[in-house]
């Protein structure tokens, strides 16, 4: 890269084209300084990556052919207390991106505020939740100044490093798929946001991206703010082309190019988006990495109480530890197609193929072609099929005309009539089925595992099927034509005329030593200290007790003297409960209400609920409590239930065609014949004490309104739902308003109301992750200890654990049954496993741990839970971490 001046930006709305500056956009495709590119970019996190690894990273995804990386700056990563920041070590993100320039990488650098990534909370500290009149996401002064505190730390770091004059960020986005959150003033928000950007002096494009394909939801339609797509469609699905090219025309019509910023990994899908018009295309995510310690979040890909796991992994080229998978070479031919085809690509425009192509395969409903500068065309054809048995699944497609050969499960980018002289040979090349990977002076360098069929002018040749080693050769019209099998065309040097070829010597291939089996452990018998966090009359959350990333302890005793139940209401996110020394399933509800039996416990007794936070929402989900976004953790409020009645009876029925006086029915006991519309239950409801409402039969969420009777203010309005289906109501008389569309064939509704006294007068306590981080990573003495490790729910144990050297990681895969496994080496956490009965898991493997190379020692917190097993830590087992990743 070069780097002789800079970008400003033009008044245009989401537009930025002023010539003779580092970048320039518009409907064409993107302009550096030495030419229009077509970018193929990689996600690589330094924050889920250690230090020691960042260049290998780097120079491994430049190797595949990408060009670029995208990378999140998570804001809670950073400002790790209020106010107080670190860029140092892991954290340094600079040195990151001077490491990326280094490796002749651009960068699309994405500060937020809000990141997404299934990361602790989208990026957004947890203490924003503390303010009651702070409203995340929004124009509003308060998240606002926040955002501002992390902005002045964050974009002069990267206006320092802007393309061309400084360094690689060719791109600043801001804010992340905000068309999925309801944002109330969108325009105002990224007016802001794109104001302080430029404050700090970035000049390159501002892009925010839309999540859902909502343009001006994402971006507000703010002038200055360039609008990007995100797509994640069904690999098979034959549709992705018409919807892809919908977005290229309505970005045209603004004079901006299609950027993807993040779609699928499989290069079979990011060929059909290549052809369908698209500039940069940014696969999520294709270099894997690590949630280390306690960054991962909860509630991920909207399935309540959906926990991410330790690995962050989604099938991308390259796996967590690095290896490369079978998506790394295809990464490697599609750069070559790119980089042959050159501007011709870059500066090509969206069409659909001028005749017909017909196939005996599945394929796309609407194929793509782009129509090339300086003629010619570039097809993809799809071939949405899969190789089954033994047999080659090779389908015949007909271009042209033409019929030619096409594998299973591939996308040749086809040439159709194009001018030969930009490669120094008259004429043209008026069909070549393959993906052309080189050219030169009088000869040609196809990449195909099948026929490979060719047109010079009128003339027509076949080339066999390539083999690995045996590249397959014909002549047409005074050209020398190479079909080399794509294990080959990715070690591609050189050729010549005559058509030989040169190539690089294979990498060796990585060993992975034999995986051992771990029995032998030192048993600290000191537990971690705990922070004192005083008294409270209720279970406050966490992070009011300074608690952003660990686990807190609350305590107290309560009479239970005629009581059969407790309700356990808003805990988060994993909560292991004790109550008169029996420990009771461990729960991971994220807020949801819990009703406990404890009949066999009566008069005063104990109770001790241990709670830890796994991650703060990274998405906002409604459904339950504490996956709204800047929802906070804790134990909730603990209530014994006084008294349960049944006040499914005797509602009053408004709406269709219900007269005066209004009906009394059963709650949802109305009949109509307007199926779907909605139909209103109201009822007065009196409690003394505090109490809940329980829907018990809930479907599709329900409408409730709650009116003080006496006042007739109203208390509150809320949507109820399947997974949450209670209603809290204060002391005194009230009138319950239900809505729900009218559904005969549903099973119909029952209610009960339980009335609740509060427990009170709770004990804290705090180990946050520098405490526990502290604790494990201090030399202590142990007895040692042969596994299996018993433990009684609720029990824990510290262990020192003796690992042999492994030069490029291990993997550590704790076998048992219902424990909670935490691991720190080179004194940093690592990671958690939950080992037998769990909540849901996204992203990697869920049950291993890595132990990066170089970092030293392993103690792992081990917690037995209770199940439907006893807890037992059976073994520990090893594998290298050169085994992980491979398909």
């Amino acid at each position: 890269m070069s780097h002789p001046s800079t970008l400003g930006h033009t008044t245009t709305p989401g537009h930025t084209t002023t010539p003779d500056q580092g970048i320039a956009l518009d409907a064409r495709g993107i302009r550096f300084e030495g030419g229009p590119q077509l970018v193929l970019c990689a996600s690589l996190f330094y924050f889920r990556l250690p230090r020691e690894q960042w260049r290998a990273r780097l120079a491994q995804v430049r190797a595949s052919g990408y060009t670029c990386v995208d990378v999140y700056l998570p804001w809670n990563f950073h400002e790790t207390a209020p106010g107080r920041w670190s860029f140092e070590g892991r954290r340094d993100v600079a040195a990151f991106l001077d490491l990326a320039q280094e490796e002749g990488l651009y960068v699309i650098a994405r500060p937020g505020p809000y990141i997404c990534s299934e990361w602790d909370g989208g990026a957004l500290p947890a203490w924003l939740g503390l303010d009651p009149q702070l409203r995340v996401r929004q124009h509003e002064p308060r998240f606002l100044d926040r955002v501002t505190a992390w902005f002045d730390q964050a974009l002069p770091l990267l206006a320092e490093r802007q393309y061309p004059a400084n360094g690689p960020v060719i791109m600043v986005q801001l804010e992340n798929e905000l068309d999925f959150f309801d944002c109330e003033d969108r325009t105002g928000y990224l007016t802001a946001l794109r104001d302080q950007a430029l404050r700090h002096g970035i000049t390159v494009p501002l892009i925010a991206c839309s999540g859902q394909g909502d343009l001006e939801g994402a971006t507000g339609d703010v002038p200055g703010v360039v609008p990007a797509c995100n797509f994640y469609p069904d690999d098979d699905s034959p549709h992705i082309e018409p919807e892809v090219r919908r977005y290229a025309d309505l970005l045209a019509e603004r004079d901006l190019p299609l950027l993807i910023t993040e779609t699928n990994r499989r290069h079979r899908t990011l060929r059909r988006l290549l052809a369908s018009g698209a500039s940069l295309i940014a696969p999520y995510l294709q270099s894997s990495g690590w949630n280390f310690g306690y960054t991962p979040s909860a509630g991920n890909w909207g399935r309540p109480g959906n926990l991410m796991s330790h690995g962050y992994d989604f099938g991308g080229y390259v796996s967590s530890t690095g290896a490369e998978r079978p998506e790394y070479a295809e990464a490697q031919i599609l750069a070559r197609v790119i980089d042959t085809l050159g501007p011709r690509l870059a500066l090509a425009t969206p069409t659909v193929p001028h005749t017909p192509v017909t196939t005996d395969f599945p394929t796309s409903s609407s194929p793509s072609a782009l129509r090339l500068d300086g003629g010619g065309r570039l097809l993809a054809v799809p071939h949405l099929g899969t190789r089954t048995g033994t047999g080659t699944g090779t389908g015949t497609a007909v271009v042209n005309g033409v019929p030619v050969a096409v594998a299973a499960d591939s996308c040749p980018l086809m040439l159709v009539d194009v001018p030969l002289g930009p490669w120094g040979h008259e004429g043209t090349l008026t069909l070549a089925s393959a993906d052309l990977v080189a050219a030169g002076e009088g000869v040609l360098v196809f990449s195909s595992e099948v026929p490979v069929t060719v047109v010079v002018g009128d003339t027509r040749v076949e080339i066999p099927a390539p083999a690995a080693g045996a590249p397959g050769r014909a002549t047409a019209a005074g050209l020398t034509l190479v079909a080399l099998a794509p294990s080959d065309a990715v070690r591609l040097r050189s050729t010549d005329r005559n058509g030989s070829v040169h190539l690089d010597e294979p990498a060796p291939a990585r060993q992975a030593s034999a995986p051992v089996a771990v029995r032998r452990a030192r048993r600290r018998a000191d537990s971690a200290p705990e922070r004192a966090a005083g008294r409270h009359e209720l279970p406050p959350t966490l992070e009011s007790l300074g608690l952003y990333r660990g686990r807190g302890t609350y305590r107290t005793a309560t009479d239970l003297t005629g009581v059969d139940e407790l309700l356990l209401v808003g805990a988060a996110d994993i909560v292991d409960l004790t109550i008169a020394g029996r420990a009771r399933p461990t729960i991971a509800g994220f807020g949801a209400t819990r009703r406990i039996d404890v009949r066999e416990a009566t008069g005063s007794v104990d109770v001790e609920a241990v709670v830890e936070i796994w991650g703060h929402a990274n998405f906002d989900d409604a459904r339950l409590p504490a996956l709204r976004l800047g929802a906070l953790r804790g134990l909730g409020t603990l209530w014994t239930v006084r008294e349960t009645a049944d006040v499914s009876a005797l509602w009053s029925v408004h709406g269709h065609w219900a007269g005066r006086p209004a009906p009394l029915r059963e709650l949802g006991g109305w009949s109509s014949t307007r199926v779907g519309l909605p139909v209103t239950y109201t009822r007065e409801i009196r409690s003394d004490t505090a109490s809940a409402l329980h829907l018990k039969g809930v479907v599709e969420p329900v409408g409730v309104t709650v009116t003080d009777e006496d006042s007739h203010a109203v208390h509150s309005v809320l949507t109820v739902h399947a997974e949450d289906p209670w209603v809290p109501l204060p002391a005194g008389t009230h009138r319950i308003s239900v809505t729900l569309p009218h559904h005969p064939s549903g099973g119909g509704l029952r209610a009960e109301l339980l009335a609740l006294d509060p427990v009170t007068d709770w004990t804290c306590s705090a180990q946050d992750d520098d405490l526990l981080t502290g604790f494990a990573t201090e030399a202590a003495p142990g007895q040692e200890v042969l596994l299996p490790l018993t433990l009684a729910p609720g029990e824990e144990a510290w262990l020192d654990v003796d690992l042999p050297e492994s030069h490029g990681g291990l993997l550590l895969r704790p076998d048992g049954t219902q424990v909670r496994v935490t691991g720190w080496a080179g004194g940093e956490c690592v990671g958690r496993v939950w080992v037998g009965d769990r909540p849901d898991f996204s992203g990697g493997d869920a049950n291993v741990l890595w132990i990066p190379p170089g970092w030293s020692g392993l103690t792992l917190l081990v917690r037995g839970a209770a199940g439907p097993e006893a807890p037992e830590l059976r073994v520990l087992r090893l594998e290298s971490s050169d085994s992980e990743g491979r398909q």
